[in-house]
């Protein structure tokens, strides 16, 4: 159903997937886009999905939007090989803004920071 509004954002949210390597991305969506595709503010327009090890890991088969959205970014080859190299959550808020993080990152520097490596 959302297929063909997520492939429209499929290029800038690649590119946000890069640059979150370096801090958090957010992206504002057109809502209209998405309240003619869907039926209307019902269709619950707010969503979190976990990609882990190369796929989503949490459940998200509740949300047509959600699993559109999935479905389109594990089609592309570059984004697959992020997934597997990172952990992403990536979540959309009722002002459809489009978050994007790369969390393995945290995991990461959290250490380094506690050790003191990092000043």
């Amino acid at each position: 159903m959302y297929t063909h509004i997520w492939s429209k954002y499929l290029p800038i949210i690649k590119i946000l997937l890069k640059r979150s390597a370096a801090a958090d991305q957010t992206l504002t969506l057109n809502r209209i886009d998405f309240e003619r595709a869907g039926s209307g503010r019902k269709a619950g327009y707010k969503f979190n999905i976990d990609f882990s090890n190369g796929k989503v890991s949490n459940v998200i088969s509740g949300s047509a939007l959600a699993s559109d959205l999935a479905a389109v970014l594990l089609q592309d080859e570059v984004i697959r090989n992020l997934f597997r190299e990172n952990e992403y959550k990536i979540s959309l808020n009722t002002k459809f803004q489009l978050s994007i993080k790369n969390s393995s990152l945290q995991l990461v520097a959290e250490p380094l920071v506690a050790t003191g490596e990092i000043s």
